[in-house]
């Protein structure tokens, strides 16, 4: 899916203590598999933040803003939206639509995290299910971002990071980068 348009992820909804880590793996996933932002109810106060450290330790471009209003925000935006359910049509059957009508246009990802009300089904253009079975919703705006990207983003490359993970078959490697290089000194982490 080639297009100058961004996509951004609303997360619906945190509750603070029970969501804390889904919410936070909703803004890392965004961010790693091709969103360009997210926005996080402004309870999400530690999601927030450890989403902008990931962004400023390894890179974007990626924006992580919070929102008084979630719900506002959803019948305010100007665009397509998608709103990923487990309830939705298949995405393997919807996604080539969503594509070839979110090409010019910024596209909206929505996912809740308790019971959604019905006007958000009805706000969407499309509601989505990766699986019609019970499961996180981290795992269907993986399996969506990647069915929306075709794979590409598994490419992405990020800027204005301060370390990169080095990819190795076994053990783990951050590399410190220093500005303007990309291969500077090694940091073994565990």
């Amino acid at each position: 899916m080639q297009s100058d348009r961004s996509v951004t992820v609303l997360r619906l909804g945190h509750r603070p203590g029970r969501d804390d880590r889904m919410t936070t793996h909703v803004g890392l996933t965004a961010r790693a598999l091709g969103a360009n932002r997210v926005m996080f109810p402004e309870n999400a106060t530690d999601a927030m933040a450890t989403a902008r450290d990931v962004t400023n330790r390894f890179g974007g471009p990626f924006e992580v803003q919070s929102t008084e209003t979630p719900l506002g925000e959803l019948r305010a935006w100007d665009g397509p939206i998608v709103h990923l359910t487990m309830y939705g049509e298949p995405v393997q059957d919807r996604i080539q639509d969503v594509r070839a009508n979110a090409v010019d246009a910024d596209l909206l990802i929505v996912l809740g995290s308790e019971k959604v009300s019905f006007d958000v089904y009805e706000a969407a253009d499309w509601n989505i299910g990766v699986t019609n079975q019970p499961h996180s919703e981290v795992a269907a705006l993986a399996v969506f971002l990647d069915r929306l990207f075709d794979g590409t983003e598994l490419d992405r490359t990020f800027t204005d990071a301060n370390q990169r993970v080095v990819p190795q078959a076994l053990g783990k490697e951050v590399r410190d980068l220093e500005e303007g290089d990309t291969e500077t000194e090694s940091t073994a982490r565990d």
